[in-house]
């Protein structure tokens, strides 16, 4: 069964670019450790709440937008190799951050329901 990560940030708006850039090297590495599908999504409508909301959950600034992504492993075990591969890599550890990273929201999830192609 697969299994999903999901991030959660918050990207100066001023990053984009830095940002999309770090995804794309990302997305080799990813693809090369096994993932099956990798997607960013800056945020376009993505309102204030008044108790919970993604603005309030990653603390956004005035300058930030909320970005949502996820990356689809075939299941948690190519998942863990994976993040074992990415700890180890020199590469991504010298990786310089568009964002706060302390500010990231993520965490692993097995998938419940799929709507499918």
């Amino acid at each position: 069964m697969a299994y999903v990560d999901g991030f959660l940030v918050a990207v100066p708006a001023e990053n984009k670019k830095a940002y999309v850039d770090l995804c794309a090297h990302a997305a080799k590495k990813f693809r090369k450790w096994g993932a099956i599908d990798y997607v960013e999504c800056w945020g376009d409508d993505v309102p204030e709440g008044e108790v919970t909301s993604f603005p309030m959950a990653v603390k956004r600034a005035e300058n930030e937008v909320v970005v949502f992504s996820w990356v689809v492993w075939p299941d948690k075990a190519a998942r863990n190799a994976a993040w074992e591969k990415m700890m180890q890599d020199p590469e991504m550890g010298d990786m310089k951050m568009p964002f706060d990273g302390k500010r990231m929201i993520y965490g692993g999830f097995i998938p419940v329901f799929e709507l499918g192609a």
